[in-house]
């Protein structure tokens, strides 16, 4: 018996996996420029292990010896001992957080996909704030789930808008999601925002998702923001690991923490323990590690921040010399976006910077801001780097050419 022909017009792949794969002009640009190995200024630089802080790498190699790695004993919500270091890190934030109210995950975008796996039937609808990272867009695509947007405004500081918030919120919404402070504009959910929050919430029915893998990264240090795992009033899933924490990308742990009406959050934590013993897939040898891994976030930490400081203080001075740009207020995080003249693209001004004068930003369309006009940088950069290739930014934004 003869099979049937198979279309070869149609390749096998789902329609989640539709994405434009062609690089876009500034990547092949950036490509272009780093094979022809001409000097680069990279001020966006976001992977803190290229970035010139000191790890204690005695400390951290040390935490991977415990014998306990050896035997393998899956716990589907993470080994207590971690989940106890993951608590006593909250303790220092003033929240009170039980060991058995959180997951271990290998990373946020994990934890990101366990929430919408709970929470979201296909063709659900997910609240989002813009400008933001990217990311959100990709993991709610492959969890076949929308994503609405709502805008955070810029008036003196940024905030939330309610208004968009309730126009996008449709009978298929089943969470929003804050990210507290935001990348890359820097702003927390606010302290009288946080009550009109949960009553938006509480009437629709709806969950937060809150974000918070740069909330040890405030500006000041005198007006840090609670977590929201301190947040009871509503069903609540907070966010965070060791990539942003301790700058520890590579180490591949993170966490969320499960608050809310008692109920809800029993509910929720028993469906995530079957979801994560579907995977378990944090590895042994990084959970015993935890503790000690977590300790580096003081060392790193105060590295991380003082090198924010100072990149802020080189870019207000630089400013300060000019008239054409200037920085939007950000309370915490670890970048900077800049307000510029829109004379083209910001994807055209981006490139001209890249071709020109060798520097490397992000245009703000990525993070989809709403207009031409803004510039994103990171605040982790080297400070010489940041210095120079600053300087050539505004050069050239001043210069007739731009």
């Amino acid at each position: 018996m003869s099979r049937p022909a198979t279309d070869p017009a149609k390749p096998p792949f789902a329609g989640r996996t539709q994405w434009n794969l062609a690089p876009n002009r500034l990547s092949q640009a950036l490509e272009f420029h780093r094979r022809s190995g001409r000097e680069l200024l990279d001020l966006i630089e976001s992977n803190p292990t290229r970035c010139g802080f000191h790890y204690d790498s005695n400390a951290i190699l040390k935490a991977f010896l415990d014998p306990a790695n050896l035997s393998y004993q899956p716990d589907p919500r993470g080994l207590l001992s971690a989940r106890e270091a993951v608590a006593a890190y909250y303790a220092e934030h003033g929240a009170v957080v039980d060991p058995q109210n959180i997951i271990l995950t290998t990373s946020t975008s994990e934890g990101y996909n366990f929430l919408f796996r709970l929470l979201c039937d296909p063709g659900a609808e997910l609240l989002a704030p813009q400008p933001s990272y990217p990311l959100l867009g990709y993991l709610a695509g492959l969890n076949d789930i929308a994503q609405h947007p709502y805008q955070l405004i810029y008036d003196h500081g940024w905030h939330l808008d309610f208004e968009t918030l309730r126009r996008a919120a449709t009978s298929l919404a089943a969470a929003v999601i804050v990210i507290h402070p935001n990348n890359p504009t820097g702003s927390f959910v606010r302290a009288n925002e946080l009550p009109q929050l949960n009553t938006f919430c509480g009437e629709r029915g709806l969950a937060i998702i809150a974000d918070e893998v740069f909330l040890d990264y405030a500006h000041n240090a005198e007006q840090e923001r609670p977590s929201f795992t301190a947040n009871h009033e509503v069903l609540t899933f907070t966010l965070s690991g060791l990539s942003k924490l301790s700058a520890l990308p590579q180490m591949k742990l993170a966490w969320l923490v499960v608050s809310g009406p008692k109920r809800l959050r029993e509910e929720a934590l028993a469906r995530l323990e079957v979801i994560a013993d579907t995977f378990l897939s944090v590895s042994t040898p990084a959970q015993h590690a935890l503790p000690a891994l977590l300790g580096q976030r003081y060392a790193i930490g105060s590295q991380v921040r003082e090198r924010i400081a100072a990149n802020l203080r080189e870019l207000d001075q630089q400013l300060a010399r000019q008239q054409l740009c200037r920085r939007l207020h950000s309370d915490g995080g670890w970048y900077a976006v800049l307000r510029v003249p829109v004379t083209r693209s910001d994807d055209d001004l981006a490139l001209l910077l890249l071709e020109q004068q060798n520097v490397f930003v992000h245009p703000g369309h990525f993070y989809e801001f709403p207009r031409d006009g803004f510039l994103v940088l990171s605040l982790i950069t080297p400070l010489d780097r940041f210095q120079t290739g600053l300087e050539r930014l505004l050069h050239a934004i001043a210069s007739a050419g731009l």
